[in-house]
């Protein structure tokens, strides 16, 4: 406090203030904000550094080892490496030094239900590196342009981003145009996933032949196919019952969108991704029922990856039955927050690896937007917050429960999702030549998580009061140490755009399969002309 006491005074131009749309900047202040240009020498900057002394943890092993970054990478991970002078030396003895976070599922700066996300690129992902996350992977979402300008528009808001990000973009429709462009994004703007939705009727939802054919371009493109998986039809039916049997609050949004719902369209997309032969990932899986199908495909051996979120894991839908309107509406996402049996089941569904990678769908609206949907629970905007919450949530209900190992954790948080997006081993991993984003978890602390503290700029927090063990107690980030003793220092524009390319490991010998398949057939049958 001191350091930022003085810094207020002698470089007031250090200090950004930022705001988002009409939001007043006084209401959500930035702290801990250096300037892009700023030539302090402080751990804003790159330098040398030596993590001393901690556990360093990957997907598949764990050592007492020594760090060595420099220049932003990792140069040397061994026992007792010696150093000369002007190294930073960051004591990490009985800690465990692990790679970054790596959240799959965000929605910053996004115009969604007539209003526009209350976190953007900055303050996201400045408390994402306050929870120990180093990158995430946005949604670019195309209202009313071309994949390219929708593109275009997203590096834009990502220009004060404070660290790495890559993206996703979000299919609407289907035409040849939307096709050539698909080849555009992913051979020369780096995005190696497409998102389709199954719900949200009349905005972004479209149907099998879209998806199908939008299946078929993602598997000749080498890019991964994304579904929300929720019968928009059904839930959009279900909404009208509720409303006539005068339903019109929070529980009305649970109430009209069931688990089987979720369960079916999560069967459908699964089914008519095993028709295209193509790698499936079903985004934020909220129930036993989509589970259940996830299982069985992967059983059957189809490639699909699962993705829950903290919130499914976690919280149950009781909230949303709350009589303060403020306190239940901010638990309103999609698919909806379900009966805690769902999260107890997907957490065991996560230890056994069915499913693979947890996200957070971090897509915050604070209490006023929310309040949109006072008298009807369809223009409440949906989504909850995370980004900030996940790595401790996740260490203190599956490591220190003793549900998974460190080395399961730093896979589901972090390498899997490197894997899945091509970009390990420069993410995900704790290796000489990897990025240096790193964490230093400290076991034996413990967290609380409040609105009141936390980086996001929503006035709620759906984990609001929770505690638990095990709290990251330095991020660093591309070489730089942006958290540490609770302080945050990032500098806007520091984030690097990461490019993913395309063909990961999930279609490894999928031509073989095809192959396979068309030999298979016996067809086309060749027969004789029928005699005259």
């Amino acid at each position: 406090m001191l350091m930022e006491n003085l810094l207020r005074h002698l470089f007031p131009a250090l200090l950004l203030v930022f705001s988002v749309h009409s939001v007043s900047s006084d209401a959500y202040p930035t702290q801990g904000f250096c300037s892009v240009d700023s030539n302090l020498e402080s751990d804003c900057l790159s330098g040398k550094i030596l993590i001393k002394g901690g556990t360093v943890v990957n997907a598949h092993h764990k050592e007492v080892a020594d760090v060595y970054i420099e220049d932003g990478v990792i140069v040397h991970v061994s026992p007792n490496i010696r150093v000369g002078d002007h190294v930073r030396i960051v004591d990490a003895t009985g800690k465990y030094v692990m790679p970054g976070g790596i959240d799959p599922h965000t929605h910053l700066e996004m115009e969604f239900m007539g209003t526009v996300t209350i976190d953007d690129f900055p303050s996201g992902q400045a408390a994402a590196l306050a929870g120990g996350t180093t990158m995430h992977i946005d949604f670019v979402n195309p209202i009313n342009v071309n994949l390219s300008a929708a593109f275009a528009s997203y590096m834009n808001k990502a220009k004060k981003s404070v660290m790495d990000y890559g993206f996703h973009m979000i299919i609407t429709k289907w035409d040849e145009e939307v096709s050539r462009e698909m080849e555009v994004m992913v051979k020369e703007n780096g995005i190696n996933s497409f998102k389709f939705f199954m719900a949200y009727k009349g905005s972004v939802m479209i149907n099998d032949e879209v998806l199908i054919n939008g299946l078929e371009r993602c598997k000749s493109l080498g890019a991964l196919a994304m579904v929300h998986a929720e019968n928009g039809d059904a839930v959009a039916e279900g909404q009208k019952k509720m409303i006539s049997l005068g339903i019109t609050g929070p529980e009305g949004h649970a109430l009209s969108r069931p688990s089987v719902l979720e369960g079916e369209a999560t069967a459908r997309a699964i089914r008519l991704a095993n028709f295209v032969n193509t790698p499936l990932y079903v985004v934020h899986v909220m129930s036993i029922d989509a589970m259940e199908e996830i299982a069985k495909a992967k059983k059957s051996g189809q490639r699909i990856i699962g993705e829950p979120v903290v919130s499914g894991l976690v919280l149950d839908e009781s909230w949303l039955w709350n009589s303060d309107f403020t306190t239940a509406a901010k638990y309103v996402m999609s698919p909806p927050i379900r009966k805690a049996e769902h999260g107890k089941a997907l957490q065991d569904a996560l230890a056994s690896g069915v499913l693979q990678i947890v996200g957070t769908d971090h897509c915050t609206f604070n209490s006023t937007q929310k309040s949109f949907g006072m008298d009807d629970f369809r223009k409440i905007p949906n989504g909850v917050n995370g980004i900030e919450e996940r790595m401790h949530i996740i260490w203190d209900s599956m490591v220190e429960s003793g549900k998974i190992s460190v080395t399961d954790y730093v896979r589901i948080t972090s390498t899997e999702c490197a894997k899945v997006f091509n970009i390990y081993p420069r993410k995900g991993a704790i290796s000489e030549g990897s990025d240096a984003d790193i964490i230093i978890l400290n076991p034996n602390s413990s967290f609380r998580i409040s609105s009141i503290s936390h980086h996001s700029r929503s006035d709620t927090n759906v984990y609001e009061g929770r505690t638990g063990k095990g709290k990251v107690e330095v991020t660093i980030s591309g070489g730089r140490i942006v958290w540490e003793d609770g302080n945050l220092k990032v500098t806007q524009g520091s984030g690097k755009y990461i490019k993913m390319p395309p063909f990961s490991y999930l279609f490894d010998g999928l031509d073989k399969v095809d192959a396979q398949y068309l030999a298979s057939l016996g067809a086309p049958v060749r027969r004789t002309a029928a005699a005259s």
